[in-house]
């Protein structure tokens, strides 16, 4: 415990002072925190203080974990994760950024680099020992490159991140006064989007950030999808096909006979409650938005289509940049595997090195760099 003062030596605050010595603080810096009482007085009269000092700034966004990353604290992957958990929304991002951001996936990748540190040893001493007449490569030594190709194919068959990160895309999709824009209102349980029993009156995109048993999703309302030369709502339909494309579930209030082709689609019944809709045809979901029955139905098998998609809770999973690197070293070893050339696979090799150096942080980054540590609030 401190008394704080400015250089003229008026008090402050009293604060406790903790002192970090570098290389074993966060930073890897010599560092300290100063833990003052929360009122806005306090804080600026401390912050005008230290602004005072000659030589002392205000970080900016990142700059602490950046400075973290420079000297070797933690890698590109941990700060990944770390941004991530800044962001987390819901309890399923929260662990699976924890998860990244405690060196799960940079854990992995070093089992991966010593690996292939051995591999590209053998293969070097191969080069170097090889009598001129020997061509044939060591088959032990070509089952251990397709092992750990395929243990890298595996990993890229695995959910990825974005889904959990930016929201399981639900788009809403059917026919002109299906009563897509309803639904959508009943799922938020509040007036999102425009309803009127006018044919057309949905012509953008309206998209709804919810959680779905704790599982980040973005519902997207899209204009009914009808033949026309009105040229407003002719744009709304084609940006609606858009949408169907890229949906990770879709949600066809229309005709089965007209569902467009989706791996992961529900047909739903909607306007349970009107005179002649009381007898919905088999497999489909019945709801109506103005009881609100079926609504809590509609709710959960959006939850389980999405949880299937997503990666298991608190498992470690790639974003689309690490992923990217991952494959482009699962490709070097697939061309070392086809080669009988040990000068080649040993190139192979250290090309797959390099990619999984990238994906550190060792090497390459510059570009990711500014990006990256620009999400982070002030300071962290």
């Amino acid at each position: 415990m401190r008394t704080l003062r400015d250089a003229s030596g008026q008090v402050l605050d009293d604060a406790l002072v903790l002192r970090f010595d570098g290389p074993a603080s966060s930073t890897g810096e010599d560092a300290f925190e100063l833990h003052c009482h929360g009122g806005r007085a306090v804080v600026e009269a401390v912050l005008d203080a230290l602004g005072a000092i000659e030589g002392l700034r205000p970080a900016e966004p990142g700059e602490f974990t950046r400075r973290a990353f420079e000297n070797g604290r933690i890698d590109l992957t941990e700060a990944e994760g770390l941004a991530d958990l800044i962001e987390a929304e819901t309890e399923s991002q929260r662990k699976a950024a924890l998860a990244v951001a405690e060196g799960g996936l940079r854990k992995q990748i070093e089992d991966w680099q010593a690996r292939l540190v051995e591999l590209a040893a053998r293969a070097e001493a191969a080069i170097d020992y090889a009598e001129e007449d020997e061509t044939a490569v060591d088959p032990s030594l070509m089952q251990a490159m397709e092992g750990l190709r395929a243990e890298l194919s595996s990993w890229l068959d695995r959910p990825r991140s974005e889904p959990l990160k930016d929201g399981v895309r639900i788009v809403v999709a059917g026919p002109p006064n299906a009563g897509k824009s309803s639904l959508i209102n009943a799922i938020a349980g509040q007036d999102k989007a425009i309803v009127t029993d006018v044919p057309g009156t949905t012509r953008d995109q309206i998209e709804v950030p919810l959680s779905l048993s704790g599982i980040p999703v973005l519902l997207t309302d899209t204009a009914g999808l009808r033949e026309t030369t009105e040229l407003v709502e002719s744009i709304g339909i084609e940006r609606a096909r858009c949408s169907v494309a890229a949906a990770d579930i879709l949600l066809w209030l229309g005709d089965a006979n007209d569902l467009p082709s989706h791996p992961r689609s529900v047909v739903v019944h909607s306007k349970f409650d009107l005179p002649g809709r009381e007898s919905p045809p088999d497999g489909v979901v019945p709801v109506s938005a103005v009881t609100g029955a079926g609504i809590g139905n509609l709710m959960k098998t959006m939850a389980n289509l999405s949880q299937a998609i997503l990666p298991t809770e608190g498992a470690v999973a790639l974003n689309r940049r690490q992923a990217g690197l991952v494959e482009e070293a699962q490709q070097a070893l697939a061309d070392a595997e086809r080669s009988t050339d040990i000068v080649l696979i040993a190139e192979s090799l250290r090309l797959a090195r390099t990619a999984f150096d990238r994906l550190t942080g060792k090497a390459g980054v510059e570009d990711v760099l500014d990006a990256l540590f620009g999400r982070f609030c002030l300071g962290k």
